[in-house]
């Protein structure tokens, strides 16, 4: 249960920061990387979550997995885009 709800948090949080992170100006840069370190840190927690349970989670560990690091990549992207990177 306790995964259960890790992984809910994890991708609730990516999903709500990567539409803020484009719905919004940027003005406060510290924001937006800690909520890129808690994505990171998210996808180590499922890794850590999926070997622990020998991989076996019906599919879902994966796809959750998959779906944080999406997360991950548009925050990194809208991140160089607030810069003017891209």
């Amino acid at each position: 249960m306790k995964k259960k709800l890790l992984l809910a948090t994890a991708i609730g949080l990516g999903l709500a920061v990567g539409g803020a992170v484009v719905a919004r100006e940027v003005k406060d840069w510290h924001d937006i990387h800690a909520a890129h370190d808690h994505v990171k840190e998210a996808i180590r927690e499922m890794e850590r979550a999926r070997a622990a349970n020998h991989y076996d989670m019906a599919g879902h560990g994966a796809k959750a997995e998959e779906l944080l690091r999406q997360a991950e990549h548009e925050i990194h992207d809208s991140i160089e885009a607030a810069h003017g990177e891209k």
